[in-house]
Formats: structure tokens, sequence, C-alpha cells
């Protein structure tokens, strides 16, 4: 009974400090809520706690920001650099994976360690010479050189994460189904993507997160002004009204909507796939 009663204790504890940790983490992020639906004299004149007393909201800042201010063409601007910066890095990334996992070539594992090797490269050595051949390609004035800049920078991540997963499925399917004829691109698209849900998932959040809040390659690789995301204008936006907190709020929210939703909705896969190749 002892041993039951402290289990519970310790485990109301571990709850309890969970949901605390939890709720101080969230006080940031429901004060730009709230700050983003107050007028603007309200904002300057008290906290955003206040706004439970007054009760006074308008959505005047939101439409501010996506007429006026021009954010509405960004924010679309941010799902075609996103969605494609998302998808090419893990598409690729699984097919090099599937290889270093389940093929055999020569060199396969010393070219995996190069691959590993390129996650301790800061990209920020990388922007000159990329700058300057997407420059001579004439790619800048596109979205072409941000969806390259992307890629290459998401597949050292996406191959290592990936290969660990494939590595972990079982031998015995994988050799069965070649044995019944399946070619390895049926393998891969039959077999080792189906079960491979949780990783690229994971992947996929890590990816989007990553892509969508980008403000120093969207800055380089993107030179054309009809062309920038929203990350790029929101900065433009904070030099311009320094002071403008209703604007920059609601501005802010806007571009943490997206992940939101791109995470709760893909929740339940992530600590899977966090754990991807640990155990066997």
């Amino acid at each position: 009974m002892s041993a039951r009663l402290s289990r519970l204790v310790t485990s109301s504890f571990l709850h309890f400090t969970l949901i605390a940790i939890a709720l101080v983490w969230l006080v940031p992020t429901v004060g730009l809520f709230v700050t983003s639906w107050r007028p603007r004299p309200d904002i300057f004149g008290s906290g955003w706690w206040m706004a439970f007393a007054t009760l006074r909201f308008t959505a005047e800042n939101y439409l501010e920001v996506l007429t006026s201010q021009g954010l509405s063409r960004n924010f679309f601007n941010s799902f075609a650099i996103t969605i494609p910066g998302t998808a090419l890095p893990v598409l690729i990334g699984a097919l090099a994976a599937y290889g270093f996992a389940w093929l055999k070539f020569p060199g396969r594992d010393w070219v995996f360690l190069i691959v590993v090797g390129l996650l301790v490269i800061p990209i920020q050595m990388t922007f000159v010479p990329a700058l300057q051949l997407a420059n001579g390609l004439k790619l800048t004035r596109s979205l072409l050189a941000i969806w390259m800049a992307h890629t290459a920078y998401g597949l050292p991540f996406s191959i290592f994460l990936l290969r660990n997963f494939f590595a972990a499925l079982p031998r015995d399917l994988i050799e069965a189904a070649k044995m019944d004829g399946a070619s390895d691109l049926s393998v891969f698209w039959r077999i080792v993507l189906p079960l491979s849900v949780p990783a690229i998932a994971s992947l996929t959040i890590f990816q989007y997160l990553w892509v969508w809040n980008d403000l120093l390659t969207a800055l380089i690789f993107v030179q054309d002004p009809n062309l920038l995301p929203m990350t790029v204008s929101i900065a433009k936006l904070l030099s311009t009204y320094g002071t403008e907190w209703h604007l920059l709020s609601a501005a802010s929210f806007i571009l943490m909507f997206v992940p939101l939703i791109i995470f709760f909705s893909l929740q339940r896969y992530f600590v899977q796939g966090i754990l991807a190749g640990s155990v066997k």
C-alpha cells in the first residue's frame, strides 16, 4: 500500500510539474494572441492581461495587416516556398536513406559518414558560394534558388534520421518481398514508406517549421520583392513600425498559426519519430 501511495504521489507531482511548465511556456503565446486582438490605445495603455477586464477586442489589426500592409501576398509566398522546401528534402532524403540502409554498393558507409559530417557545417559558410552559383544561373529572381537551398540544407538531417529508422525495420520482411519478385522501388513505396510514417511525419514537422520560420535564407536567395515570405516582410514591418505593437502582434500570430496547425495535427507521430532507430 505504501509503495502504491508513493507511486501515486510521485506521479501526481510529476504531472503537476509538467502542467505548470507547459502553462509558463504558454504565457507569451497567450499574451501575443490577446494583444493581437486589442485596439491600439488599449495596448499602449495597459498590459495584455487587462483585456479580460475591459473585454474590448477588434479584428481591425488583422485586416490592416492583410490589406494595407500587403502581408496576404507574402502569406501565400510562404506556402509557395515551404511546401516544395519541405517535400523535396523529405522525398529525396527518403530515397537516399533507403539506399544507405538496404542497398549494398562500394563505399556506402564512408559516403554516409560524409553526409552525417555535413550536419556540423554551419550553413552560413555556404551562403557566399551558393549565392554566386544561384546568381550565375539567374535563379534568384524566382523561387528556384530558395527551393534548392532548403533542399540542400535539409538533406543531411533527412538522410540521417530516415536511414536510422529504415535500418531498424525487420530484415525478414524486406527479404521476403524481394524473394517474391518485388523491386527495390516497390519495396520502398509499398513496404518501407507505410511502415515509416512516424519518422517521415516527424521529419516533415522539423523541416516545415524550419523553412516556414526561416529569415536568413529567404533574405539572401529571394531577391524579387514580390516573392518575399512573411518572415522577411515582418522584419521590414518591424523596422518601419517599431512601436506599432497592434500590427506586429497580429502579423506575428498569423506567422505562428500555420506551424501550430501542422504540429498539433502530426503530434501523435512526433515522439515516435524522435525515437526513430533508437531501439530495434
